[in-house]
């Protein structure tokens, strides 16, 4: 079907499902669902028919799926969306020992078959992706199979949902405990069908004698509704576990579903607006309330004048716990108002937030750092610098950013007594569980932790910090209480991606090879992460243990065969002793778009210098890794990739274009990207026209899931580059809005082509985060072609375009 028409369909069934579930009628819709929160087990989780799983494609019969979406409504997407409840379910109970085959799947007496993961989907297709897993292994139907995702006291703890490794590390665990399901049915068939397992076939949850097809028996007559009670081996923790090693799995030439694009499950209730997102989240009886934050987050509350909102109907209770300050209100509107109006004296902060942005790349520079990392030495960097005909050096800026969810985080906790309850959309639920139960002091076996997506997940966000403000408010009244923060909150208390400084240089030699590379990044460690504690903790007296996580390691140029190579990374000790707005975490690809784009601007500028076609060069530096070379001679075919030096032949027009292109490997998955640009001289504004990948992550699960990961990869890492910075000064984080913060809005997106490389014999490494450390170098490469002019500092702001062109020396000719 031709690309337009499917757009077509899609907008028609958008308009179709308005027409029906305008926004009124989906806010009663939704008052009207069942958000029943009493706890349910495992063992009242599901009962004999299982559950329904709806089948969508965005390129299909759109108004069946809605259809079939509207039918089967579920306001409790944290853990087992889709599932019918039910009195019975044959799980082991709250404690999961994943030695246990109980602890990974039920098998319902209809044949359909529940998976329990601690994995979440965090909007990347994950529960589609895992599904297809579970099915292939099993020989069920897709639609069969329903993934229970992201509780705390029905799932097994595999890690948490960062990384990439969701495909990658909980694939391979969910595939190898189907595959021991599969071997003990065939046990049990054998026994009831007197032959041997040899002999045995399965089609469709169904077991027959391969011999005599009469005789058969299904999944559900099996064991349905029965534990399986058999032990598995299972080894080491959370991502690193091993589970049934000892069973032997399909072979990939066997495949049926894995390799499909099935359509996503999650989607069609997406379309209509009936999706439950963490905001939209409701439990009866709860109360609502809002943080007050003051300059630091351990400034001491010196006054609270309760008085100041006596007049506002509906407060319940100003929460007050060291310096942590809360209002609970019967209505949201009223907790607004009250967290607003609330007169708050605060205690001097020790240290002020720096100047600006200049102040942080000094200190970068100048300060000793706590940590320091040679990830490749080899041959003599120094040597071979002190002997060479031509040396180049240049240094790249990259500014703090958000994570940038749509809404502002949101919580609900429902504490009583020295038990929790927590509905969020934290990628650790079990991380989350432990920081909770620290804080409450309470056993980990007392906090029950469940998954419900947020509007945007790119990193450590603050949904961990609003679940602990919910749990502070909630402990003070005795009630659920549902957090949710202002933007303002949102956008300042952020943890954001760090600001870095990445020194690149290397020598050449008489004959213009490269004898030597010489890398150092200088960064931020992450202050903020879901291991240490958050606002709420540390406003109640409990202080970090450690002095955070480096912010990654890989993008250093690592990729190419220099004869003399090294790369540095400096672990610089955070600015503040207090915990301010302006505080550190991961964002999506921790540290590598910042290095990438250093590493794969720099190696463009050595080709421009030599001038040489800028994919030839990379290719000459690759031979020892055919994959990447793959890769990089895919994405040049497909983008009609002409070579020849950069820049481009002058052009006098005030509209001037240019391509760029950029190729990096992170955990096994290779992204090779070209980027055109158009840049418009008189304004400064750079427009992205197109952009064409080719992209290489081992074993596909699921083509289209992949290609929406890439595609949303391709459009955050443009806004990253061209908009996003998160400004500042002594007083405080000024980017408190999408205005001071703008994103890349519709009129700016890309026309995207994606080529992937499936290599079904390799593992799965995984698509969501790997895409976007080359956007930022492609589109930096595509503007020096079109001008001639170099940009080392993110975002490419129509000022610094400006700024960078005026600065440019006159050019008359460049061939």
């Amino acid at each position: 079907m031709a690309a337009e028409e499917r757009t077509r369909r899609v907008i028609r069934a958008i308009k179709r499902a308005g027409r029906k579930y305008g926004s009124e009628s989906l806010r009663m819709r939704r008052a009207k669902m069942n958000t029943d929160t009493k706890s349910i087990s495992r063992r009242q989780l599901l009962k004999g028919s299982g559950a329904l799983v709806v089948s969508f494609s965005l390129y299909g019969p759109l108004s069946r799926a809605l259809a079939q979406s509207q039918e089967t409504p579920s306001p409790r997407p944290y853990a087992v969306e889709r599932v019918d409840l039910g009195t019975f379910i044959p799980g082991p109970g709250d404690y999961l020992d994943p030695r246990e085959l109980d602890s990974w799947l039920a098998v319902m007496q209809d044949g359909t078959i529940t998976m329990f993961t601690g994995k979440v989907d965090i909007g990347t297709g994950t529960r589609t992706a895992l599904a297809q897993i579970v099915a292939e292994e099993l020989d069920v139907p897709f639609d069969r199979v329903t993934m229970a995702m992201g509780d705390t006291t029905k799932t097994v703890d595999q890690g948490r949902t960062v990384g990439s490794n969701s495909i990658p590390r909980g694939g391979p665990q969910l595939r190898q405990a189907a595959a021991a399901a599969r071997a003990e049915l065939l046990k049990l068939a054998s026994t009831r069908l007197s032959a041997p397992v040899e002999q045995l076939t399965v089609t469709n949850g169904v077991v027959s004698v391969s011999s005599n097809g009469e005789r058969k028996v299904s999944y559900g007559d099996l064991i349905g509704g029965k534990r399986f009670s058999v032990k598995i081996t299972a080894t080491g923790y959370q991502t690193a576990m091993v589970v049934a090693p000892e069973v032997k799995a399909k072979s990939y030439k066997d495949y049926k579903i894995v390799g499909t694009s099935v359509p996503r499950v999650d989607l069609p209730r997406k379309f209509t607006g009936e999706y439950t997102y963490t905001p939209d989240f409701r439990v009866p009886g709860m109360l609502h309330g809002r943080p007050v934050r003051p300059y630091t987050a351990v400034a001491k509350p010196l006054k609270v004048d309760e008085s100041s909102i006596a007049h506002i109907p509906g407060v319940v209770k100003v929460v007050r716990e060291g310096s942590f300050i809360g209002v609970v209100a019967e209505t949201e509107w009223a907790a607004i108002q009250a967290a607003k109006a609330l007169k708050v004296t605060w205690s001097k902060p020790q240290t002020q937030m720096p100047s600006n942005r200049e102040a942080v790349d000094a200190y970068l520079t100048d300060t000793k750092p706590v940590r320091e990392l040679t990830a490749v030495k080899r041959g003599d960097v120094d040597s071979a610098f002190s002997q060479a005909t031509k040396t180049l050096q240049a240094t790249y800026h990259w500014p703090f950013q958000n994570h940038g969810m749509m809404l502002p985080s949101c919580a609900i906790a429902d504490v009583q007594g020295n038990r929790a309850t927590i509905w969020t959309g934290a990628q650790g639920p079990f991380t989350t569980r432990d920081r909770i139960s620290s804080m409450m002091n309470v056993a980990k076996k007392n906090v029950d932790v469940r998954y419900v997506e947020s509007s945007g997940c790119y990193g450590r966000l603050t949904a961990d910090d609003a679940a602990e403000d919910a749990v502070l408010m909630s402990r003070a009244v005795g009630k659920p209480v549902r957090v949710q923060w202002m933007r303002a909150d949102e956008q300042a208390w952020d943890p954001k991606g760090p600001q870095q400084l990445q020194t690149v240089r290397a020598a050449i030699d008489a004959q213009g090879k490269v004898t030597a590379w010489d890398y150092l990044d200088r960064s931020f460690p992450w202050t903020e992460s879901q291991g240490t504690p958050q606002l709420a903790e540390r406003q109640i007296g409990i202080e970090p243990t450690n002095p955070g996580n480096p912010n990654g390691a890989g993008g250093g140029g690592e990729i190419y065969d220099f004869e003399n190579m090294k790369m540095e990374s400096k672990t610089i000790p955070w600015m503040f002793a207090e915990p301010m707005p302006l505080r550190t975490a991961s964002l999506r690809s921790p540290g590598e778009p910042p290095r990438v784009f250093a590493t794969e601007s720099f190696v463009d500028e050595i080709a421009a210098e030599l001038r040489m076609d800028p994919v030839q060069f990379r290719l000459a530096y690759l031979k020892n890794d055919k994959r990447i070379s793959e890769a990089l001679d895919t994405v040049a075919e497909k983008s009609g990739w002409i070579g020849r030096p950069s820049p481009a032949p002058v052009i006098t027009e005030r509209i001037v274009k240019g391509r760029g292109v950029a190729v990096n490997q992170r955990g096994g998955s290779i992204p090779a990207l070209v980027a055109e640009v158009e840049v418009d001289t008189s304004t400064g504004k750079i427009r992205v026209t197109r952009v064409t990948i080719a992209y290489d992550c081992g074993l596909i699960i699921n083509p289209d899931g992949v290609r929406n990961q890439i595609e949303g990869n391709i459009m955050q890492g443009v806004s990253r580059t061209l908009f996003e910075e998160v400004k500042f000064d002594a007083t405080g984080v000024k980017s408190l809005d999408w205005a001071s913060y703008p994103v890349l809005r519709f009129q700016d997106v890309p026309d995207v082509q994606i080529q992937l490389i499936n290599r079904p014999e390799l593992p799965a490494t995984g698509a969501a985060e790997t895409p976007i450390v080359v956007v930022p170098a492609a589109i930096a490469n595509a503007v020096f072609d079109a001008t001639g002019v170099r940009l080392r500092e993110i975002p490419f702001t129509p000022e610094r375009v400006l700024n960078a062109l005026k600065a440019r020396p006159a050019i008359t000719r460049r061939l």
